[in-house]
């Protein structure tokens, strides 16, 4: 059952009546361009058909009700609070997320209380951007029940932001959530992520007989642990020195200078920057002259940069990137912020069966458990469900 049938099922379940409406966001896979986008930089990802939906109904008593549907239908709930009490460390755990949005809509006037009944299939932990859907979903869902207008959806996209970084205390950048409140059905999403110019590319990988392959290596990673923080700030402080905006603005060709110019420590965070930025925009190229299938030497390369120079791989997405490699992939890499999470893969349809089982049979040489593969089909972005027959 989709996620919004299935949410505004058990909505009606809940309350004994239909929810005033549903609304449903999607995951995201970066194709090119990790770590960019909180440098100013350029992004290449699409959605994913992986979606969160939240069926809502509109409180007169100014309470923020959650519920979570889970996978084994069980459902929980998260500790009533008024909209108007809502400030950072005042909800934890995954009640935070919807939570933080409903505390920076507050000020936009969005302050009315709200029943959520929450279901998806968005992989949670795999780097496929599960809380930015979620936190995206409901900002469409409460906005909606305000009846706010929704005609800007990179403010939007930054309202998320907000409510990933002060409240749940989430460092992120802008790429997941505008990912998934922004791009459209067959194409990825190229975003100036400085001046929000955008451009859908149009992407049929099936057309030229490949695919998007995800691995999804079950490792669990967090954004809110240190080691995303850490590199952020290092960026940070590597453009401050080089008396520039942003990292954006360094640019290949004044690579060797700038990195002559900082201490050791952040050379590495700043090479893999600039050369990511690099990489997007190249491959933006190849996808404008329908050459999907030259994209393979750019994921490998962004890879190695994440793994090598900025340093937020994993054994299990290294093994994952080695062996689909190995069996026949044009080219991989890991995606989202790193540490755990998932790959991808370019692989031509005719070697799937072959890649998949020589990441399984990879993981199960070490003992690690089995990863969940699927092929990614760049999807519509969020938006408000139709009633479902």
């Amino acid at each position: 059952m989709r996620p919004a049938r299935r949410a505004a099922a058990a909505f009606a379940r809940l309350h004994g009546a239909a929810p005033a409406g549903v609304w449903s966001a999607p995951g995201r896979v970066n194709l090119i361009g990790e770590h960019t986008d909180y440098n100013d930089g350029f992004v290449l990802p699409f959605a994913l058909p992986h979606r969160t939906a939240v069926a809502a109904s509109p409180r007169d008593d100014g309470l923020l009700r959650v519920a979570t549907l889970g996978d084994d239908g069980a459902v929980r709930h998260a500790e009533p609070i008024a909209v108007a009490d809502l400030e950072p460390g005042a909800v934890r755990g995954w009640a935070a997320y919807p939570a933080g949005v409903a505390w920076v809509l507050r000020d936009q006037g969005v302050t009315g209380g709200a029943d959520l009944v929450i279901a998806g299939d968005v992989p949670a932990g795999a780097g496929l951007s599960s809380s930015h859907a979620l936190e995206c979903a409901v900002a469409l869902a409460l906005l909606g029940l305000a009846k706010h207008p929704v005609d800007d959806l990179p403010t939007v996209a930054r309202w998320v932001q907000r409510a990933e970084n002060d409240f749940v205390g989430a460092p992120t950048g802008l790429l997941d959530q505008t990912a998934s409140l922004c791009c459209a059905e067959a194409h990825v999403l190229f975003l100036d992520v400085r001046s929000f110019e955008s451009e859908q590319v149009p992407f049929d990988a099936a057309a030229q007989d490949l695919e998007v392959l995800v691995v999804d290596t079950r490792a669990s990673h967090s954004h809110t642990d240190g080691g995303y923080g850490a590199r952020r700030s290092g960026c940070e402080e590597a453009a401050g020195l080089l008396g520039v905006p942003a990292l954006r603005d360094v640019g290949v060709d004044g690579l060797d200078d700038a990195l002559g110019r900082l201490p050791a420590g952040l050379r590495p965070l700043v090479r893999h920057v600039v050369t990511e930025n690099a990489r997007v925009l190249a491959a933006v190229e190849l996808l404008r002259a329908n050459a999907l299938a030259e994209l393979g030497p750019l994921l490998d390369a962004s890879h190695a940069s994440l793994r090598d120079d900025y340093r937020v791989s994993a054994p299990e997405l290294d093994v994952a990137v080695d062996a689909a490699r190995s069996a026949g992939a044009l080219g991989a890499r890991m995606v989202g912020g790193g540490f755990g999470g998932s790959a991808i893969a370019l692989v031509p349809v005719a070697e799937h069966d072959g890649v998949v089982r020589r990441v399984l049979e990879a993981f199960a040489e070490r003992g690690w458990q089995a990863p969940r593969t699927f092929t990614a089909v760049p999807s519509a972005g969020a938006g408000r469900d139709e009633p479902e027959n």
